[in-house]
Formats: C-alpha cells, sequence, structure tokens
C-alpha cells in the first residue's frame, strides 16, 4: 500500500495585507490590518425615558451634541412621546441622510442625556472609541458604504441593524490607540482655532449691538468720536430704504444644461454647487450680476435665510430670494448688507420661527420692519470697522480649515485603502 501526498496547490490566491502609506515606528514590522465585520464590536446601549424625563435634551447634529434649549433659541421641542437615552460614553447618530453622510457623535457630558428615542445608539466593545469615531466619520470606507445604503426615495436610512453589516479593516488595540493618540492632538489644535474664530464672532455681535441703537431708542451706546454729537439716527421702514425684486417662478422643466445661470438657494449656500441654466429671455429686473445685494426671503436660519452680497458669476434670480436696490445717496450696500443681517432672527421670529429652523416672511411683513439709519458717514465708518473685524474672522476660519485639511490627509495615510495594498 502506497501512501500519497498532496502537492501544495500553487494557484491559492494570497489574500494581501492592508497596510497604512504611514506607520508609526513601533508598528512598522507588525501585521497588517485585517478586514472584518464590525458588529460584533457594537453593542445596542438604547434605553427609554417618559417625556416628561428630567434628563437635558439633546439633538445630535452635525456641529456635534447640542442642548436644544441653547440650540432651538430657549425652546425644547415639544415631544409627547418617549425619548431616547444616551449613557456616558455612547455613540448616538441621526438614522436618516439628505445627502448620504452620517454624524456620529459620543456623549461626553458626564451624565445620560436624552434625544429622540428615532436615533440609534450604541457602545464599542474591544475597540478604541476615538479611533472607532474618527473611522465613522472620516474614514473613506465608511462614506462609500453609508451611500450604498440608499433605497430609492430622497433620503438614505441606516439602521442600526445595517450599520453592523459594514466590513472594514482594523489594527490592533495598540495601534488604533496610537492613531486615537495622534487625531485627538490634531482635534485639540482645530477646537483652539474654532475657539478663536468663537470668540471674534462673539465680539463682532458685541459690538454690533453696541454701534446700533436699542430697540425704542435712536442712538447707539457706542459711538466713535467724530459722530458723539451728531444727533439720533433716523428710523426708517426696509420699504423706505428698499426696493425688493422677487427671482422668477422657474419650474424643473425649465432647466437647461446651459444658458443663463439660475441663482437658487442652494448656490447662496454652496459657491461650487452646480447651476440649472435658464435659456428663457431674461428681465433687467431679475439679471444679477457680481457685487448685487440678495435677500432669501424662505429658508433655515443661519445658512440660507438672510442677506448676503453675491460673489457669483451673473445669473437669472429665482424665487423665493429678493435682489435689494437701494438709493445709494441715503445708504451704502456694506451698511445695507449690515442691517438686515441685524435683524434676522428678529424677522424669524415675526414668522414664526427659530434658529435652526425652516422659517419664511412675506414681503408685506419684511417692508414694514423698522431699521435705525445713521448719517452716509457714519454709515461708512461702521461698515469699515465691522469689514476689518470680518476679515480677521476670514484669516482665523481658514486657518481652522488648513487644521481640517491636514487632519484629512493624515487620515488617508494613516488608514489603508482597498486600493492600496501590499501582498
Amino acid at each position: 500500500m502506497s501512501s500519497k501526498t498532496k502537492a501544495p496547490d500553487m494557484k491559492k490566491k494570497v489574500t494581501p495585507e492592508l497596510l497604512p502609506r504611514l506607520r508609526f515606528a513601533e508598528f512598522r514590522g507588525a501585521k497588517g490590518w485585517e478586514k472584518k465585520l464590525i458588529g460584533p464590536y457594537l453593542e445596542d446601549s438604547s434605553g427609554r425615558v417618559p417625556p416628561d424625563t428630567e434628563l437635558p435634551v439633546y439633538s445630535s447634529t452635525r456641529e456635534g451634541l447640542k442642548r436644544q434649549d441653547a440650540y432651538f433659541a430657549g425652546q425644547v421641542l415639544q415631544n409627547k412621546n418617549e425619548y431616547g437615552v444616551v449613557p456616558p460614553g455612547c455613540f448616538v447618530y441621526r438614522h436618516m441622510s439628505d445627502d448620504g453622510l452620517f454624524k456620529f457623535n459620543i456623549n461626553e457630558t458626564g451624565g445620560e442625556i436624552a434625544v429622540s428615542k428615532e436615533y440609534p445608539v450604541f457602545s464599542a466593545k474591544g475597540l478604541n472609541p476615538v479611533f472607532l469615531l474618527a473611522k465613522l466619520n472620516d474614514g473613506l470606507d465608511f462614506k462609500e458604504f453609508a451611500l450604498s445604503q440608499k433605497a430609492g426615495g430622497t433620503r438614505t436610512r441606516l439602521y442600526f441593524s445595517r450599520l453592523c453589516d459594514w466590513h472594514t479593516s482594523l489594527p490592533s488595540l495598540a495601534e488604533q490607540k496610537k492613531i486615537a493618540e495622534c487625531l485627538c492632538s490634531v482635534d485639540e489644535l482645530v477646537a483652539a482655532q474654532a475657539g478663536k474664530v468663537e470668540a471674534l464672532k462673539a465680539h463682532r455681535k458685541g459690538l454690533m449691538q453696541q454701534l446700533f441703537p436699542r430697540e425704542g431708542e435712536t442712538q447707539p451706546r457706542l459711538r466713535f468720536p467724530e459722530f458723539q454729537n451728531a444727533g439720533g439716527w433716523d428710523v426708517r421702514t426696509v420699504g423706505d430704504m428698499f426696493h425688493l425684486i422677487n427671482g422668477c417662478a422657474f419650474k424643473p422643466e425649465d432647466w437647461k444644461r446651459s444658458g443663463t445661470p439660475i441663482i437658487r438657494i442652494q448656490n447662496l449656500n454652496d459657491p461650487s454647487a452646480e447651476f440649472n441654466y435658464s435659456q428663457a429671455p431674461v428681465l433687467e429686473r431679475n439679471r444679477i450680476e457680481s457685487g448685487d445685494l440678495l435677500f432669501a426671503w424662505s429658508g433655515t436660519l443661519g445658512s440660507s435665510f438672510g442677506a448676503r452680497v453675491w460673489n457669483g458669476p451673473p445669473g437669472v434670480l429665482n424665487q423665493h430670494i429678493f435682489k435689494v436696490l437701494m438709493d445709494e445717496q441715503q445708504v451704502t450696500l456694506p451698511f445695507s448688507l449690515l442691517v438686515l443681517s441685524r435683524v434676522e432672527e428678529d424677522i424669524a421670529k415675526k414668522a414664526h420661527g427659530f434658529k435652526a429652523s425652516f422659517v419664511h416672511v412675506k414681503k408685506s411683513d419684511l417692508v414694514k420692519i423698522e431699521l435705525p439709519l445713521p448719517s452716509l458717514p457714519e454709515q461708512q465708518r461702521i461698515a469699515s470697522c465691522l469689514s476689518s473685524l470680518d476679515a480677521r474672522i476670514t484669516a482665523e476660519t481658514q486657518k481652522r480649515e488648513a487644521l481640517k485639511t491636514h487632519k484629512k490627509g493624515l487620515m488617508q495615510k494613516l488608514f489603508p485603502s482597498s486600493e492600496e495594498v501590499e501582498a
């Protein structure tokens, strides 16, 4: 009886190792990252409390966890049902997204918080939570996974059960910890720079409050020396000061691939957003040039709603946006932007809105709002002062964005991609 030995299969596929382009010295000789199912590392940690809970109520936003009473201008959204509970150190996120992007937050308040019961809540087992947070919020492989969850309709839904189906590459816990420490140090720099920006914005807001008269008054509390004895400001209505021209009511079937750019709300929010085009003749009253003052009268306060100067290409104005014309012998464009921006929150209140909500104001209501108006020289002095402060805010904001870009580049090197593997 003869024995036979099986020859090795030379055609057997060798699985390539996942290796990042940048690795800390102590891990350069370690094995590559392993592709694993994330489900076994996540534990559902959701709980429930009644609507009259004494826990602070938070919203999970793309800017972090925000207390509702602060985020919504002193209001807490009414809830007749139960709230979800997020224990300290646990993850929480909105499970629906309009653009396929999701933001995960960790409860670092030191205690339990209440959130919408629809928010998934989970904890990490056997993973560094900061490392996992970075992968979820900034990892390219998770973005691809999240976008793949769209199943018709306008929104992408990512329930906790679907999140558990994500496969991702993971290093050892020790390497996770080292990467987390590195990213935390960058986050601290970003946070410090963001603090500078917020401090400058707060200073500007306080300065505005002193440079403009309070409601019912005609003289500001803070005045430049050359205007100390200039007397009170005039009070004019928006209708007296400005001529408001509404945009055209384009329908989707009016949109073309070429022609005159249609300036929509999305183009005001994001200068890089794509344009729709019109090939119809454009009335001069609806034509927009760079440098024109616009006022979006329907939108979200703090982003799409309110006044801004258009800095894009010539185009035709879409509905829900006013073109604002003024007599520059009475009011300058920079000061017009200031006074309209200053009353946006008051306009929102009159429109029955609140911070971060969708607001809508009628032209008939807008034109009745009273605004204080100083002389042209004082307008120019105030605008010049605030413009210099705006330039500082812009410069510090650019530094913050540069740090964010640095972190993004660092992550692309510290995290291996499926395209960059080594046998």
